[in-house]
């Protein structure tokens, strides 16, 4: 049946979406809306509505994601179709407000700040017109090199978990939220290739659950990754879409690939559930219908998709009427957010001098002269050039958020090589702060042409001159060494754990001639400092802090704010504690060994451990008590009271932690529960903390679940992992 044979009436989602409002079920009302599309209409859900040398060149020749990409909008029926906007720095289209990386923000440990992230977000991608962020990447990183690692929030499965259900919640608001990539995706170079062989065991021990977490706090998508899982890819994967996405947790949104190269084989993509290919039409555009006509494929097989597709925009729709809000959150609020979330996000590892006493703050009133040097300081370094960009109106260098915070100072810019050659120019200043670290060059998403051989035939013909047209500018420009993304970055994995020589050779030479060193490192994976950590008297992770990073650095360094980020992750001392990583690896296996879990079987200490950073004040954990312990469910809550003998106010990040002596339980500490406590200056305050048992477990295969811990737990109330003050406790489950 051809569209002609329907009669046009563009009002049939909106009725069907009161309906839902008025009690009748998604699903009923997707399988009318369904019924009335013509065929054609019914395989336009499954891909996007865009030609794909047309939607190709578009992103080269003026950025990606400038507009939502839309898929399946069916204007006949009124179907909005999915309109997706990228993240997760903020909101890709038009000129959004970039936050710090999400991994910024995992060093915050504070969810509740994570979903009031969200929720601007949520608020700037509706004003864009789009439907649903595609940015709740909660994919694990083994290793610090990995090219994305910013785009994610830590390396333990609980932090992922509750800071992407965080987003997740708050993006609904008023947006669908979409996590990604599912899964086991944490290799950039060789994304498009790699196999990862992962058990069963340590991919639900490790791998999964906080994909899970965040989908049971609501999402309504999820999108694939490119490697492929034990064998088969990640997009027509059935063990992953059907099994476990589907029988195991009872997922009904969408699933959605990866762009371009998300999917290998359409037949086997439809089978498996996949139900969007994203964002052009392209192979299921092109080979859809002959699969049918051959009888590959039938009408039932797709059915399934094309219902899902719509009752997930259904029950959005239906519940985002009832809960829209009349005003929504003014651009300048997302600003200040956005300094807030970047002062809280970072971590002092080091504040010490020669003399044992402290460098920061650096009090305004106190400090006459300050000496800034490093390129970075001058550089708008909020981030990688690729899908998580945000077009930002402006952003705050490092030396201008400085400037602003010491105005009544002299603060002087001085060259790095020109310092390296007199370090005496620095002799006078009352401080020197180095700021080092990384760019979109070093790490990133992998921002150069990647297609091999085998990928050419999934690129589909052009129908028309103008497609055509649009081919062959696109491989004119790709020649030239032009980005698919735009723009001249080349991101990738990092080819080091380390900072590159000419940064350490930098702060060696200014830490010799000046006690009061302070280096501003800007990052998003661990970097290894042993060549270097005992040379300055402070180090300050500010990561890639958004649009504001430069004001909430001066924040930090004056002491308008007391820094309480703590690392999401630990930092090893050297290479050897480190799981190995080749980046254009075909190959690898993923187990449960990695991070401070891999250190601490290895019989190593951290450099930092998992959960440190250090404070202006002097903060105690006073007393700590157990409160409803439900051993069938494997949960309790801690009650834990904590003091600041400090003079600013500020925040605690309480982390709770456990071992147990069952044999088949896991061999090392493990994280239960966390929580922010915000104490007033010379104050205190008590916090209920919500904990888990279940990552002290391991997955039984013949069960198809978590075996339940039964034996003596230790718990730890502590600042950071292997704290020595910690308040420890027993319970028996």
């Amino acid at each position: 049946m051809h569209q002609s044979d329907k009669d046009v009436n563009p009002n049939l989602f909106d009725a069907a979406t009161q309906a839902v409002n008025e009690g009748d079920t998604a699903e009923n009302q997707a399988e009318y809306l369904y019924d009335q599309l013509t065929e054609d209409e019914q395989l336009q859900l499954l891909d996007g509505d865009i030609p794909f040398w047309i939607g190709r060149l578009s992103i080269i020749e003026h950025g990606y994601n400038r507009v939502p990409f839309v898929m399946g909008q069916i204007e006949r029926v009124g179907i909005p179709g999915i309109r997706f906007v990228d993240g997760p720095r903020g909101c890709v289209s038009g000129n959004g407000t970039a936050f710090p990386v999400a991994m910024a923000r995992g060093a915050t440990w504070d969810a509740d700040l994570e979903e009031r992230v969200g929720e601007a977000i949520g608020a700037e991608i509706r004003a864009e017109g789009g439907n649903l962020f595609g940015g709740v990447c909660i994919n694990l990183p083994r290793n610090p090199q990995w090219g994305r690692i910013q785009e994610t929030y830590s390396d333990q499965s609980l932090v992922l978990g509750s800071m992407g259900a965080a987003l997740v919640t708050g993006v609904r608001h008023h947006v669908m939220a979409c996590v990604k990539h599912f899964a086991c995706n944490s290799m950039e170079n060789a994304r498009f290739k790699v196999d990862v062989s992962v058990s069963d065991q340590d991919f639900h021990d490790f791998y999964a659950p906080h994909f899970k977490q965040a989908i049971d706090a609501g999402a309504d998508a999820v999108m694939t990754a490119y490697n492929s899982v034990n064998g088969e890819f990640c997009g027509q994967n059935p063990h992953l879409i059907k099994d476990v996405l589907r029988k195991e947790w009872g997922f009904t949104g969408i699933v959605v690939s990866d762009f371009v190269w998300g999917i290998r084989d359409v037949a086997k993509s439809i089978r498996a559930g996949l139900d969007i290919e994203e964002p052009f039409m392209q192979q299921r555009h092109s080979t859809l219908r002959q699969l049918l006509d051959k009888g590959d494929l039938s009408r039932s097989d797709i059915r399934p998709l094309g219902m899902r597709i719509i009752e997930t925009q259904l029950r959005f729709y239906a519940q985002r009427a009832v809960k829209q809000r009349k005003n929504t959150i003014s651009r300048i609020e997302h600003i200040q957010l956005a300094r807030e979330v970047a002062g809280r996000s970072m971590v002092l590892l080091k504040n010490r001098r020669s003399d044992t006493s402290t460098v920061l703050p650096l009090i305004p009133q106190q400090t006459k002269r300050v000496l800034v040097t490093g390129k970075l300081a001058l550089s708008e370094n909020t981030g990688d050039e690729g899908s998580s960009k945000v077009r930002y109106p402006y952003a705050v260098t490092p030396l201008q958020g400085i400037e602003d915070s010491f105005e009544n100072s002299q603060v002087r810019y001085v060259d790095e090589n020109r310092l390296c050659e007199n370090p005496l120019l620095a002799e006078s200043a009352d401080a020197v702060i180095v700021v080092v670290g990384y760019t979109a060059n070093d790490e990133g998403e992998y921002l150069k042409s990647v297609i091999a051989p085998d990928m050419l035939p999934l690129l589909p013909e052009p129908a028309s001159e103008e497609e055509q047209s649009a081919k062959d500018d696109c491989f004119r420009h790709m020649g030239e060494g032009k980005s698919t993304f735009g723009g001249n970055a080349v991101g990738g994995d990092r080819r080091s754990t380390r900072l590159n020589d000419n940064d350490v050779a930098l702060i060696q030479q200014v830490s010799q001639h000046h006690d009061n060193t302070i280096v501003v490192m800007m990052n998003a994976g661990a970097v290894l400092m042993d060549d270097w950590v005992d040379d300055p008297a402070a180090i300050l992770m500010s990561w890639y802090p958004g649009m504001e990073g430069g004001h909430a650095l001066g924040d930090i360094l004056s002491g308008r704010r007391d820094p309480s980020g703590r690392l999401p992750y630990a930092i090893p001392f050297n290479e050897e504690d480190l799981p190995d990583f080749d980046r254009d690896a075909t190959q690898v296996r993923y187990d449960g060994w990695y991070g401070q879990r891999l250190i601490e079987k290895r019989g190593s200490e951290a450099l930092f451990p998992l959960g440190f950073g250090l404070s202006y004040n002097s903060y105690q954990i006073e007393d700590a008590t157990l409160e409803d312990l439900d051993k069938d469910r494997q949960t309790a809550t801690i009650s834990v009271a904590a003091s600041n003998h400090g003079e600013f106010d500020g925040h605690l990040v309480v982390q709770i932690y456990g071992r147990c002596d069952q044999a088949d339980a896991r061999e090392t500490r493990e994280l239960l529960g966390f929580s922010v406590a915000s104490i007033p200056a010379d104050g205190s305050n008590r916090i209920h903390i919500p904990i888990d048992f279940t990552p002290l477990s391991t997955w039984d295969a013949q069960q198809q679940s978590k075996r339940h811990i039964q034996g003596k737990i230790c718990i730890e109330v502590s600042s950071y992992w292997g704290d020595p003050d910690a308040k420890t406790m027993e319970v028996t489950l």
